[in-house]
């Protein structure tokens, strides 16, 4: 039993360790909104290899759908050669676990004003730059720029950088170019990260910094095996004992008495050398 404890594990510790790697889309141009006939490239990333990730997407023509139902597969990617608005969606990475990666929201529109910004969340305190752009030149056009439904500037290239996001900067944003039109909305998100109130000593920061999330869990789990199988072994190292003693040993209600030569002698053999008939 012991010996297939630690196997079970080593196991363990195999799947947690494995189950760990995370795959994230990647997409090329990097943008939330595209114009009809663009040409759109999809990859599945991790920090091993793309291999085991398939790429999949809901749009309001199906669900769940794989590249070989929409694009073609090219190497560890997967290409729109000319998107059009039925390709507008999410998009993900999925593995054969059934681990999913990051989403990416994507819109296709006929609409001659898109707001090219980051598809994937931004992390407070960096810059952000929205560009406002037509399908023909010129392109450079002054531009307003709305959150939320609410105006708030205008410039006179069509770009506009927020500095240091936060959270309040969190929301549905689109522009507007006077004559050319109006852009479809898209969210923009923002991740948050951690402030420090102090700085924390070394072995606190090695802990923290260092050990990621998942390392702590995988101990933790370890922990409670290496209890369980400990519990496991005591009853099986005393009922050894017990029977080497020649001591009863009980298995649930079951109670075996060990064998002792000395209360199990043969009897002695009897030997009739004559018999006598009675007169």
């Amino acid at each position: 039993m012991g010996q297939t404890c630690e196997v079970k594990l080593l196991l363990l510790i195999s799947s947690l360790c494995c189950s760990t790697n995370q795959a994230e889309v990647k997409l090329s141009p990097s943008s939330s909104q595209f114009f009809r006939e663009t040409s759109v490239s999809f990859s599945c990333e991790d920090d091993h290899s793309s291999a085991g990730w398939t790429l999949r997407r809901n749009t309001s023509t199906g669900t769940r759908k794989e590249c070989e139902d929409w694009g073609q597969e090219v190497a560890s990617s997967c290409f729109i050669d000319s998107a059009v608005p039925l390709d507008s969606g999410v998009y993900w990475c999925e593995s054969t676990e059934g681990g999913a990666s990051n989403y990416v929201n994507i819109t296709v529109t006929d609409d001659p004003v898109i707001l090219q910004s980051p598809v994937l969340p931004v992390d407070e305190g960096e810059d952000v730059t929205l560009i406002c752009k037509t399908k023909t030149p010129p392109f450079n056009l002054s531009a307003d720029f709305y959150k939320d439904g609410t105006f708030v500037k205008a410039t006179p290239t069509g770009h506009m950088t927020i500095h240091l996001v936060s959270k309040s900067d969190e929301g549905a944003y689109k522009c507007d170019i006077k004559g050319r039109g109006e852009s479809p909305p898209t969210w923009i998100s923002i991740t948050g990260k951690p402030t420090p109130t102090s700085l924390p000593s070394p072995s606190i920061t090695y802990v923290t910094y260092v050990i990621p999330p998942i390392a702590v869990l995988v101990i933790l789990v370890v922990l409670v095996q290496l209890v369980r199988c400990g519990v496991r072994r005591k009853p099986e190292e005393r009922d050894r004992a017990a029977a080497t003693r020649g001591d009863n040993v009980t298995y649930g209600e079951i109670t075996i008495r060990p064998f002792n030569s000395r209360e199990y002698q043969a009897e002695p053999e009897v030997i009739y050398s004559s018999l006598r008939s009675k007169q």
